[in-house]
């Protein structure tokens, strides 16, 4: 089935992204561990590695949108969503051995100071992760200037914290930063500032 050899191109790519990143995944490698032929990757993909990373880029990051997503939605309370959003970053990040992180982090870093297909299909997919936070705040009530900023900082304290994890092979940097996190949302409610 065509969908079925696409999907595993995009799984693959996905994968070798987070482990490895853009500059050090190939497209043959690629076509080998989605158990495909280069040239299926190139009918799917005529834009070549681009085109392919930017397909994974998008699938991981949906996959990290629903885990997030998830998180969020299992708790009324906004601060023990967010820490929920660490733990479960944690428990992903341990199961796979310390190797499967954020699905953009290497290759933002790698394309940086570039007008790139990839460069703009990662910052799409933190806005999109700032927005999932951003909605949940609202929902509990927090005023809009808040809950944006707050986003913004819940997002890019568990991007670092998850590359500290996987440096460290520890949970410990998204348990502590998932508390903080969480003190930090309470800090509004306690002020006041959301009803």
């Amino acid at each position: 089935m065509q969908s079925s050899t696409r999907d595993r191109i995009v799984v693959a790519a996905s994968r070798l992204l987070q482990r490895q990143g853009y500059v050090g995944t190939g497209i043959k490698q690629i076509a080998q561990e989605a158990r495909a032929t280069l040239g299926s990757v190139y009918h799917f993909f005529p834009g070549g590695k681009e085109a392919v990373a930017v397909a994974a880029i998008e699938h991981g990051a949906g996959e990290f949108a629903a885990l997030l997503r998830e998180a969020l939605d299992g708790d009324d309370d906004p601060a023990e969503a967010v820490a929920a959003c660490a733990r479960q970053l944690a428990h992903e990040l341990r199961e796979s051995g310390w190797t499967d992180g954020c699905p953009v982090t290497a290759a933002a870093l790698e394309t940086l100071g570039t007008d790139s297909e990839v460069q703009r299909a990662c910052a799409d997919a933190l806005r999109d992760w700032e927005r999932l936070v951003r909605d949940k705040l609202l929902r509990c009530g927090f005023p809009a200037p808040d809950a944006r900023e707050l986003a913004t900082t819940v997002v890019s304290a568990l991007e670092g914290a998850e590359v500290a994890a996987q440096v460290g092979r520890s949970e410990e940097p998204l348990l502590v930063t998932g508390r903080q996190l969480a003190r930090l949302v309470r800090s509004y409610e306690i002020q006041g500032l959301s009803p």
